[in-house]
C-alpha cells in the first residue's frame, strides 16, 4: 500500500513543496517538487494568500493522505521566524479544510531521518535525498530538497510514532484497570475484616 505525503518547507519569499509516495519498507518516490515565491515588497497577507492559493492546488491535484510542515526553531532574525511561522499556519489550516493530517517536524528530526545525522548541512541533506530518491539534478533552491526531506521523514516516521501512540495507550489502559482491582480488592478487604461495614 503506498502512502503519498505533501512535505512544506514553509517561508514567505520560498515556501519549498514535495510530493513523495512511500512504499513498502524504506521505498520513496518523488512526485513532484517546486517552490511558491512571493515579492519581498508585497503586502503580508497577499504573500500568504500566494501561498496559500499553491498549497491548496497542489492538495486538490496531488491528493496526499497527510501533510508534513517543518517546526519553526528560534532564530536570530524574529521576522524571518515569524513569517515562517505564518506560512506554515497558513499550510496547517489548508489542510484541516481537507480533513488531513498534520504533523510538524523540527529540522533535526529531518536530518537525522534522512542522512542519519541530526547536524546534517543542507548539501548533506540534498545529496541523500537525491540517493533516496534517484533524483539526477539536486532539486533547487534547497527549500526544494528541504521539503522532499519532511516528505522522507514524515513517512519513515510517522508509522513507528503512531506505533508508539498506540502503545501507549494500551498501557495507559492496563494501568487504569489494574487500579480499578486494586481498589476492588481493598473494598473487599475491608468488608470481610469489618462485616458491618457493609450494612
Amino acid at each position: 500500500m503506498r502512502v503519498r505525503v505533501l512535505g512544506v518547507d514553509p517561508g514567505l519569499t520560498r515556501c519549498g513543496l514535495g510530493v513523495v509516495d512511500g512504499g513498502k519498507g524504506r521505498a520513496v518516490r518523488c512526485v513532484a517538487v517546486d517552490v511558491v515565491r512571493t515579492p519581498a515588497d508585497a503586502d503580508l497577507a497577499h504573500r500568504l494568500l500566494a501561498v496559500s492559493d499553491e498549497v491548496e492546488r497542489w492538495m486538490d491535484k496531488y491528493k496526499p493522505a497527510a501533510v508534513a510542515v517543518e517546526r519553526v526553531f528560534a532564530q536570530h532574525n524574529v521576522r524571518t521566524a515569524m513569517g515562517t511561522a505564518q506560512a506554515g499556519g497558513v499550510v496547517a489550516l489548508a489542510a484541516a479544510r481537507r480533513g488531513l493530517p498534520v504533523v510538524f517536524h523540527t529540522p533535526s528530526e529531518v536530518k537525522a531521518a534522512v542522512s542519519g545525522s541530526g547536524r546534517a548541512d543542507k548539501a548533506q541533506v540534498t545529496a541523500m535525498v537525491m540517493r533516496l530518491l534517484n533524483l539526477e539534478v539536486a532539486p533547487k533552491p534547497a527549500d526544494a530538497a528541504d521539503a522532499l526531506a519532511l516528505a522522507i521523514c514524515h513517512l519513515w516516521r510517522e508509522p513507528m510514532r503512531a506505533r508508539l501512540a498506540e502503545a501507549e495507550a494500551r498501557a495507559a489502559e492496563m494501568a487504569r484497570t489494574h487500579k480499578a482491582r486494586l481498589a476492588a480488592a481493598a473494598k473487599q478487604a475491608k468488608q470481610v475484616k469489618n462485616p458491618g461495614a457493609a450494612r
